[in-house]
């Protein structure tokens, strides 16, 4: 990843780290990665991060992707658009760290990309450590129905660009198609 890249080459990084819910991947997850290569970081809840870069606490966001269009737009974990929306808002710079598996060439559009609609009970309910056993905790009324998307997607225009394993490129057609002429 660029961040450990980054890290390693000496440049001083210190990442606030998302909850990521409803499954905290970056509380459990990203949270744990970056602490085992001693980078240092700083879980903040989810939606923290615009209040972070209205303050200019902020110096760039760096983003994964689970599937890119042709296009440039991109899908990945739930609240990356509302991210990319505050970082346009504040003028931080938005890239997306991407292998070229991620690309979906056949697709040109984000509205096109399925999204997928996890179980209710990631909503619902909160995984933690009791007394040294892994449990889970209902945190919202029994009755209260939830809906779970898991991906939402950002629209090319608010990508600075595409960090890819054979460049840096626009996030558009003719920016992905000049590292991936292959695919034109």
């Amino acid at each position: 990843s660029s961040i450990y890249q980054a890290h390693d080459k000496g440049i001083k990084v210190h990442v606030w780290v998302d909850e990521t819910r409803p499954r905290n991947q970056g509380a459990k997850l990203t949270a744990w990665e970056l602490g085992q290569h001693g980078i240092p970081h700083t879980v903040i809840a989810d939606n923290t991060g615009g209040h972070l870069m209205q303050h200019g606490q902020v110096d760039l966001c760096i983003v994964g992707s689970d599937r890119t269009t042709r296009t440039g737009d991109v899908a990945n974990k739930i609240g990356t658009y509302l991210k990319a929306l505050a970082a346009n808002d504040n003028q931080v710079p938005f890239y997306v760290a991407l292998p070229s598996t991620t690309f979906d060439f056949e697709l040109r559009e984000g509205k096109d990309i399925p999204i997928e609609i996890r179980s209710e009970n990631e909503v619902k309910y909160m995984e933690g450590k009791s007394n040294n056993e892994i449990t889970n905790v209902l945190i919202t009324p029994e009755d209260s129905p939830a809906i779970n998307y898991g991906f939402d997607v950002t629209p090319a225009r608010l990508i600075t660009s595409l960090i890819t394993e054979r460049g840096i490129c626009e996030a558009s057609e003719a920016g992905i198609i000049g590292l991936f002429p292959e695919q034109a």
